[in-house]
């Protein structure tokens, strides 16, 4: 699953850290998402959406291998 998540962050000039802190999760976890080695769950997944005022498909796309 690819995402513009990097790219969200970089437009509302955000680190990881204090993302996560928004969210409640850890950086660690943004980072893995941005990396692709993570999926997040449908709740983190809408939290990042309502965070970003996007919708979760302009955030996450599905790859044809997923």
């Amino acid at each position: 699953m690819k995402n513009n998540l990097k790219v969200e962050r970089a437009i509302k000039n955000i680190t990881q850290e204090d993302l996560a802190k928004l969210i409640g999760v850890s950086r660690q976890a943004i980072n893995s998402i941005e990396l692709g080695k993570y999926v997040p769950s449908t709740i983190l997944a809408l939290k990042l959406s309502g965070y970003f005022g996007k919708s979760v498909n302009e955030i996450f796309k599905l790859e044809e291998t997923d």
